[in-house]
């Protein structure tokens, strides 16, 4: 659901401002042009496909294509390479008949297909994501479907307070929620007649009529996110009401200690190191202390204000709220989350606090774990050019130094001095990953010329920085506002939260509890093998570090390969073993890493084997089982590529750079590889023999 209040104003201003978009400065109305002009000449049976497609996407103008993607461009190629492949593409898609979730990920699948089966190398996207599959969905049913995309969906749901957000993630679940809002919207803009007129008087013979209003709807989500927010001044509340306090009456109760308590004047000193606006939130990640101590706080504070001075109390209906107005205005937040409200203080009070000594005042604030180990917390910056955490095994210690190169002291250089052995590290990759991607802690405080860490941890799942940028209980970190430097002080309260976003995504590998053993002996009484055969199995296993199991159909491969697993880890631990299946189209981007779609945009993406050898590098006491079926139906060497030679027992634990993002990587020692080859197919009888 939308909140329908906050959408009927910018309802009101979209209708004031058609006219100059729809034919003005911001022409608008090429999105009109562009379905009529799809509809006269778009012909699925045309003999030349690709110049069929080529022309009906004439007037799409940004729609597909941008500075760092052309789905349309990429159609035309495909179309060159493949144009009964690339017309079955879009039959599939048009095809009404099917559920659209499966259609879009098979128009995904089959794009990626042609890519990988026709491309001469630099073809290395097919930018075949929601935001073009929804532009060709739109195009051909005008009347049903909207564009998808992320960005202008999200600051609509902001703005309107939706209760459904889309992720960054090219998700078609993401993009179906969306299309639910966007149906609210719809509605709403058929509802207003005067909305209705205004399209249909504007539209003119070379445009869709639009009955629907979808392409209407398209338009308004545009508006909304890319001029009508931009042209809001922020509006801080209450505007008709004043305390009626002089900056000498503020000095006077600032320094009244039966007002202003020392948590008052700590809340105060917090305001305004921040800025002098903030949410509860905010501070509380920023300096510590709850939430509650910053919003309870402030209206008892207030209380106390009304009773010394007998001031002007606002009339409210809700009891609390006629409180915090005498000391901040106040707005809803734009970023943080539903129902958080941005504080700010009066200008009058504002002045009287940088007259008043507020020198003893804690800034931050101190927790019970800093008054007992007194812990530090640091955000270090990797540049992936001159060294990366890919390069350091968990518990392995490394030395950053005081002075770079030119013997010049490091950026921030009272950090280096301030790190204690103890403190904790976030681990932070610069350009290109970008990314939190290891835990660590200090091992040693500064000697005068370095200081020392060893990693903990890596992290499976990586944080990306615009997760981190995106926070806005994270807008005043070191960091952010000064981003010059190798080494960032971290509060506490940032810490916990930034802790919260890696668990989320990073949960504790904690010893399954729900095990139980698993001997030599229970796998004899399961496998029809004999003892001195399984003997030589394991033996093979332990000491190549690699084995294939070959066989027919049926006979049990996989039933096998898990038990081996099970007597050599010595119980049964499914979160242990990880099982893929090899097929024809099996690439390196699945198994290791690649670049998969982002919204409108691509990121790299960690692949299957490569995740669970983070898993198992972070465990290095247990053993790991990576299991791959009908290993002889893939392309070993497209798939493993440089790791092919870093499987073998005598390059583990070497590192190697790979492809993608030039990551420093290496396969652990406790990770075992067992592969499973069908021998009835003898159409797949070859296989890499370097394997």
């Amino acid at each position: 659901m939308i909140d329908y209040e906050k959408l009927n104003p910018i309802l009101e201003r979209y209708k004031q401002d058609f006219a100059e978009n729809f034919n003005g400065e911001n022409d608008e109305k090429y999105k009109w042009e562009a379905v009529k002009w799809f509809q006269d000449h778009w012909d699925i049976d045309a003999e030349d496909f690709g110049a069929m497609f080529k022309l009906a996407t004439d007037k799409t103008a940004n729609l597909l294509a941008s500075g760092y993607a052309y789905p349309r461009g990429m159609i035309q190629e495909f179309a060159g390479a493949d144009t009964e492949a690339t017309r079955d593409m879009f039959r599939k898609l048009f095809d009404e008949s099917e559920d659209l979730a499966v259609r879009i990920e098979t128009f995904k699948s089959d794009a990626d297909e042609i890519r990988a089966k026709y491309s001469d190398g630099n073809w290395h996207k097919h930018f075949q994501n929601t935001n073009a599959i929804s532009t060709y969905l739109w195009l051909q049913y005008p009347d049903k479907y909207y564009i998808y995309k992320y960005d202008l969906y999200k600051a609509a749901a902001t703005e309107l307070g939706a209760d459904y957000m889309p992720k960054r993630d090219g998700s078609v679940e993401s993009m179906l929620g969306g299309y639910r809002m966007y149906d609210e919207i719809c509605k709403a803009l058929k509802d207003d007649p005067d909305v209705v007129a205004m399209v249909k008087n504007a539209i003119t013979t070379d445009c869709y009529s639009d009955p629907e209003l979808k392409t209407a709807t398209i338009d308004f989500g545009h508006y909304l996110a890319r001029y009508y927010s931009s042209k809001q001044e922020v509006e801080w509340f209450p505007q008709d009401y004043s305390p009626e306090l002089t900056v000498n009456d503020w000095i006077e109760l600032l320094n009244d200690s039966s007002v202003f308590t020392t948590n008052s004047l700590q809340i105060m000193k917090r305001m305004k190191d921040y800025g002098g606006a903030a949410t509860c939130k905010q501070l509380s990640v920023k300096y510590g202390e709850n939430p509650n101590f910053y919003n309870g706080g402030s209206w008892s504070l207030a209380q106390r204000i009304a009773k010394k001075t007998g001031c002007p109390v606002m009339t409210q209906d809700i009891e609390n709220s006629k409180w915090w107005p005498i000391l901040y205005l106040g707005r809803k937040s734009d970023k943080a989350s539903e129902g958080a409200y941005i504080w700010k203080l009066r200008d009058e009070l504002s002045e009287a606090i940088d007259k008043v000594d507020l020198s003893d005042i804690d800034l931050y604030a101190k927790t019970e774990q800093e008054d007992e180990s007194d812990k530090g917390y640091w955000w270090l910056v990797a540049k992936p050019s001159i060294w990366s955490y890919g390069n350091i095994d968990v518990g392995q210690e490394q030395s950053y130094t005081l002075y770079n190169d030119n013997g010049n002291k490091r950026r921030i250089f009272q950090n280096f001095l301030d790190a204690k052995a103890g403190d904790i590290i976030i681990g932070y990759e610069a350009n290109p990953v970008k990314k939190i991607v290891a835990l660590g802690r200090i091992t040693q405080a500064n000697d005068g010329e370095k200081i020392y860490f060893e990693k903990t941890e890596t992290l499976t799942s990586p944080i990306e920085y615009q997760t981190l940028k995106d926070s806005p209980e994270l807008e005043k970190m070191e960091f952010f506002v000064q981003s010059n430097g190798s080494l960032f002080k971290l509060t506490k309260g940032e810490f916990d939260f930034i802790m919260d976003i890696i668990r989320e995504e990073n949960p504790l590998n904690k010893p399954n509890k729900e095990t139980h053993k698993y001997s030599k002996e229970d796998f004899l009484k399961k496998v029809y093998m004999e003892e001195e055969r399984y003997t030589v199995l394991e033996a093979l296993l332990r000491n190549k570090k690699n084995v294939i199991l070959q066989g027919a159909p049926g006979v049990g491969k996989t039933f096998i390969a898990k038990r081996l697993a099970y007597a050599m880890m010595g119980e049964v631990d499914e979160s242990r073993i990880e099982m893929v299946q090899f097929h024809q189209n099996y690439s390196y981007e699945d198994f290791v890493m690649g670049y998969r779609p982002d919204g409108s945009d691509f990121k790299l993406t960690d692949g299957i084997f490569y995740h669970f050898c983070q898993i198992a590098s972070n465990d290095p006491d247990r053993d790991y089982f990576f299991i791959i079926d009908e290993i002889n139906r893939g392309n070993l060497s497209k798939i493993f590529g440089e790791l092919l030679m870093m499987i073998e027992k005598d390059y583990r634990g070497t590192k190697t750079t790979l492809a993608y993002g030039r990551i420093k990587f290496s396969v652990p020692e406790n990770l075992y590889i067992i592969g499973m080859m069908n021998t009835a197919d003898r159409s797949l009888a070859m296989i890499d023999y370097a394997l």
